[in-house]
C-alpha cells in the first residue's frame, strides 16, 4: 500500500460566507484561490491539524465542525479532506500570515467569483452543494 499524506482543506465559514485564501506560493500555484489549511503531521488528529493549520496561516482560534464527504486526490502521495469550520468567539480576523496574499469572504452567490486552484474545485462544490441543500 503506497504512504498517503492527508492535507486538511478548511471551508470556513462565517456569518454563511466561506474563506478563500489566494496563493503567493509556489509560483505555479501563485494567484489562485484555495480552502486554506495544510498537512497532517504524523500522530496528529486532522481536525487538530485543520486547527493548527488555520492558526498557523491566518492568526485565527477556529473549530473543526465537521468532516466534508469525499477525499480528493493532489499531487502524489497527498489527498484533500475538507472540514467545515468556524471562528471560535473572541478570534481575531483572519490575516493572510503564511502562503497567501489575499483572502476573501465569499457569500454564497460569489463562491465561484474567483480562480480557484484545480485540485479545490471538487471540494467547493461539495461545500456549495451543502449550502444550498
Amino acid at each position: 500500500m503506497k504512504e498517503r499524506i492527508v492535507v486538511v482543506g478548511a471551508a470556513l465559514f462565517d456569518g454563511g460566507r466561506l474563506l478563500a485564501a489566494r496563493r503567493s506560493a509556489p509560483p505555479e500555484l501563485a494567484g489562485r484561490y484555495e480552502l486554506p489549511g495544510g498537512k497532517v503531521e504524523p500522530g496528529e488528529a486532522p481536525d487538530a491539524a485543520l486547527v493548527r493549520e488555520l492558526r498557523e496561516e491566518l492568526g485565527v482560534e477556529a473549530e473543526a465542525v465537521e468532516r466534508v464527504p469525499g477525499e480528493w486526490d493532489l499531487k502524489p502521495p497527498y489527498v484533500l479532506h475538507v472540514w467545515t469550520a468556524r471562528l471560535r468567539p473572541g478570534s481575531p480576523d483572519p490575516k493572510p500570515l503564511e502562503d497567501h496574499d489575499e483572502l476573501r469572504w465569499l457569500a454564497p452567490g460569489e463562491l465561484w467569483d474567483v480562480d480557484w486552484l484545480d485540485q479545490d474545485v471538487p471540494a467547493v462544490r461539495e461545500v456549495a452543494a451543502r449550502l444550498s441543500g
